[in-house]
């Protein structure tokens, strides 16, 4: 009965993709959903995205493990969701762009986009291999096949909704999986549990106090989730890219605030089950097996298998979009600029149209469109990126072991590299290409060289990565000559439209 259900939750989420690939006319409607999505689809495709496999399947381990505090990494997540929308969203949704890396050129001028698209795409793919080595679990359990069909038939589903229809695509599979998310994991996983394992009065009374504390994981853990997922949901591609598909700055601030008030409730919630399955199925050694383990013992195959369907819900949601976000990227921000470069590609339009069609100006746009390929079909190329970092997506989470290990790289590189240059081009005028190539650089190879010298985990990667950066930012802009004025002439006047 849990595997029917699940089946016909896959063929469902085909069926939305199929529904997406007439609503995607034009690559605006493929990369960013038309830039017409109202309040309530936005809340729900924001949530989806940022609750992956990490978010469920490493949420509750981490709550098995480390009990309440083990909320942390998902609570992360909803603060920095919270605090892009109320301080940034609604500035970075009137640049009508489609990367992070097209909004470091407008601010800067030429030079970055090449590190920025490479640390993004990186980024991007591993966030989208965290979710595939997770949702692989699932169809281990239900299916029992091997990690290789278990992921290569997840994986292929994702990728075939999502290049259908792209963006409208994940933002209609994503709000069906928000639904089912949120029934599956508060409705259903979360009282059951609870109730199997004595009630939350006898399920805290029974632990040990560092497993009910909120900050018993330790000060530090806390502050290095809060430096890693925080900062980066303040800069990722992938959350960018839904903050694009907002109609309107106001639809960006709000509906962005109600998923981050989401998450947080996500978290509490995660490590609940995660303290409760210590009751149902102790003795779990692989963290990452609880999730699993806990559904199998304490529910029904009927309930099982929609909760199992939330579980893949989450991972799905979030592996599509970070495959979208990596695969935007690579084509806009590193092949496509690299072949215009050698002439393989035509000129570019100097204009940039608005979602409606209309023209904006030569002046705002000579920095925009000439980072888009404007010849034959857009939407047919975008397709093909996708499918084609959907099968490298594959073969990483192939050999993934752990879904909150390839987070970790993930978020270290993404902040390291990424956070000062982002953040400086919002807020300090001073800021120049040159500082911004030092900070990317010297973040970047910081964080890399401390987590294979010391650990993964260690979180001297990201304070040593952040630190290195600020450094090459800010000695690098001041020491060169300032941003050219007519580039922020066009930067001041696309953020006060």
């Amino acid at each position: 009965m849990d595997s029917l259900v699940v089946i016909i939750y896959l063929a469902a989420m085909v069926g939305f993709g199929i529904w997406g690939r007439f609503k995607a006319n034009d690559q605006e409607d493929f990369l960013v959903a038309g830039r017409r999505l109202g309040g309530l689809l936005y809340t729900g495709t924001m949530s989806a995205v940022v609750l992956g496999g990490a978010s469920t399947i490493g949420g509750v381990g981490l709550g098995y493990t480390s009990g309440l505090s083990g909320m942390w990494l998902v609570f992360a997540i909803g603060l920095g969701i919270i605090a892009l929308s109320l301080f940034f969203a609604p500035r970075i949704q009137r640049l009508e762009i489609y990367t992070v890396s097209q909004m470091l050129e407008l601010r800067y001028g030429k030079g970055s986009r090449f590190v920025s698209g490479a640390i993004m795409t990186a980024y991007g793919l591993m966030i989208s291999t965290t979710s595939t080595v997770a949702y692989a679990t699932v169809f281990h359990a239900l299916f029992d096949l091997s990690k290789f069909w278990s992921v290569l038939i997840g994986g292929g589903i994702v990728i075939l909704y999502s290049m259908l229809g792209g963006m409208w695509s994940i933002t209609l599979t994503d709000f069906v999986q928000f639904f089912i998310q949120t029934i599956g994991i508060f409705l259903i996983m979360l009282p059951v549990v609870l109730s199997k394992s004595g009630g939350l009065g006898q399920l805290f009374s029974g632990l040990p106090a560092e497993h009910t504390s909120p900050v018993g994981i330790g000060w530090q853990a806390i502050l290095g989730y809060i430096l890693i997922y925080t900062l980066g949901l303040l800069i990722g591609q992938d959350i960018w890219q839904r903050v694009f598909t907002a109609r309107s700055p106001g639809v960006a601030r709000w509906g962005g605030f109600s998923a981050g008030v989401y998450c947080l409730a996500y978290a509490v919630a995660g490590a609940l089950i995660g303290m409760a399955a210590t009751k149902i199925v102790p003795g779990i050694e692989v963290q990452d097996d609880v999730f699993v383990a806990v559904v199998d013992a304490a529910m029904s195959p009927l309930l099982g298998g929609f909760v199992l369907a939330a579980a893949l819900a989450a991972m799905m949601s979030t592996a599509s979009g970070s495959l979208m976000a990596a695969s935007t990227v690579c084509r806009q921000d590193i092949v496509e600029p690299i072949l215009a470069r050698k002439d393989i590609l035509p000129e570019t339009s100097t204009e940039h149209p608005g979602p409606d069609g209309s023209s904006d100006g030569g002046a705002k746009s000579t920095l925009v469109r000439s980072l888009v390929r404007e010849t034959g079909d857009e939407v047919r190329d975008s397709r093909i990126y996708l499918v084609v970092l959907g099968v490298v997506t594959l073969v990483l989470a192939m050999i993934m072991p752990s879904v909150v290990e390839a987070l970790t790289v993930a978020y270290n590189l993404l902040v390291a590299g990424l956070f000062i240059p982002i953040l400086g081009g919002l807020i300090f005028r001073r800021g120049t290409i040159v500082g911004v190539m030092a900070g990317m650089i010297l973040g970047a190879v910081t964080t890399i060289v401390i987590m294979i010298v010391i650990d993964i985990y260690a979180n001297e990667a990201i304070y040593l990565g952040l630190i290195a950066s600020l450094l090459g930012y800010v000695i690098g802009s001041l020491v060169s000559k300032p941003t050219d004025p007519a580039i922020m002439a066009a930067w001041k006047e696309r953020l006060s439209r």
